[in-house]
């Protein structure tokens, strides 16, 4: 797959709720992803991990994904979020620009920039 297909299959598995599809599917196994916070996680077993625990952290109310946006050996993609803190009991909006970079036909490294408010 080229990086625009892979870049429209992430946008669409976000779009549909279908991240852990996205994961077998394009990912790495020397995956790492950055977080906002500094929080890095590495290799598929870290990112699955990572995913297990948003996903236990967070009631999901709606999402939208633009993109994705080309350069080179990279896509970006926007996120708009409608979320529920579980742990906190509260609820936001955010906003996320991810960047991943794509190698030999994989998402080899991926960094997200956030708001929250």
């Amino acid at each position: 797959m080229t990086i625009k297909e892979i870049g429209e299959d992430i946008v669409l598995h976000v779009r549909e709720g279908r991240d852990w599809d996205a994961i077998e599917k394009h990912y790495s196994p020397e995956i790492v992803s950055v977080e906002a916070d500094g929080n890095t996680a590495t290799g598929l077993e870290g990112l699955k991990a990572k995913h297990e625990w948003w996903s236990g952290a967070h009631e999901v109310h709606s999402v939208e994904a633009e993109g994705p946006f080309l350069n080179q050996d990279q896509f970006s993609a926007i996120y708009t979020m409608d979320l529920t803190d579980k742990e906190k009991g509260f609820r936001f909006s955010m906003k996320e620009v991810a960047v991943y970079t794509v190698a030999d036909g994989k998402i080899t490294h991926e960094a997200f920039f956030y708001t929250i408010g």
